[in-house]
């Protein structure tokens, strides 16, 4: 069931969102050679509580971190621990918050330092991803118009694209149909309408869109090793058909 909100609910998840955007901004000077996942877990986690907020994805299905940090061949929910960001690495950050009941939901993908021009690539293209899924969001379209924007671009620059994971909606709870896959699925097809909060997500790999996920059962990595990126942006539609992203941040250079 798709649950669609009212203004004041999504000036509340707006609220959260705001506050997500501040705590990934903060994170992204953080992301230098040599410190570990488990200490941007940690600031993550201080960041939300500071702010009388709570790290949604704390003890989700019995996820045990605050923060997915998700290193180079780490497509998606990454457990923080004592590996070290080594000069070159991208990491992927994903978070969520609780904010009285009200979620949001975001991911960037974030360069350690100096990355080569192919990965940077890579970076640019999922980024491009997301704002043709945005741009897919229009009077009479349906989640697979977003489907199609998003697979196109990836596989035209010879991308793989993820298919086991998806975009979702999200903001009275941190996942709500419907389901936005980033390729045409046989599933599901609804169509887009006001009040509805969505989170998009392209989760685009360098080589393979094929995935497996670790004994953890919470780590996927991508099958041939090879770097992945990832975006997500949490997105309201309103009553007058403005598409609002809720979400936002300033993306680093990756030659810093």
């Amino acid at each position: 069931m798709i649950r669609l909100k009212n203004a004041d609910q999504i000036a509340k998840i707006r609220e959260s969102c705001q506050m997500l955007s501040g705590l990934l901004e903060a994170l992204s000077p953080l992301v230098q050679p040599g410190i570990t996942t488990q200490d941007l877990d940690h600031f993550a986690e201080e960041y939300i509580v500071s702010r009388g907020g709570r790290p949604s994805f704390l003890g989700y299905e019995g996820y045990p971190a605050s923060l997915c940090v998700s290193p180079n061949e780490v497509v998606i929910h990454g457990i923080p621990g004592k590996r070290k960001l080594l000069e070159g690495d991208v990491v992927g950050l994903d978070c969520g918050i609780d904010l009285g009941g009200h979620f949001s939901d975001a991911a960037i993908t974030l360069p350690v330092g100096k990355i080569s021009p192919e990965v940077d690539g890579l970076l640019t293209v999922t980024r491009e991803c997301l704002a043709r899924a945005i741009a897919a969001i229009k009077p009479g379209a349906r989640v697979h118009d977003i489907s199609r924007a998003v697979y196109g671009h990836a596989v035209s620059h010879g991308y793989g694209v993820v298919r086991q994971y998806c975009g979702h909606g999200v903001g009275l709870e941190i996942h709500e149909d419907p389901q936005i896959p980033n390729y045409v699925s046989p599933g599901p097809n609804p169509r887009l309408v006001p009040g509805m909060v969505i989170a998009l997500e392209p989760m685009i790999n360098l080589g393979t869109g094929d995935v497996r996920l670790l004994d953890d059962d919470w780590t996927v990595v991508t099958l041939d090793k090879k770097i992945s990126a990832h975006y997500e942006h949490s997105v309201a539609i309103h009553a007058d058909w403005t598409v609002e992203v809720l979400t936002s941040w300033t993306y680093p250079s990756t030659s810093r």
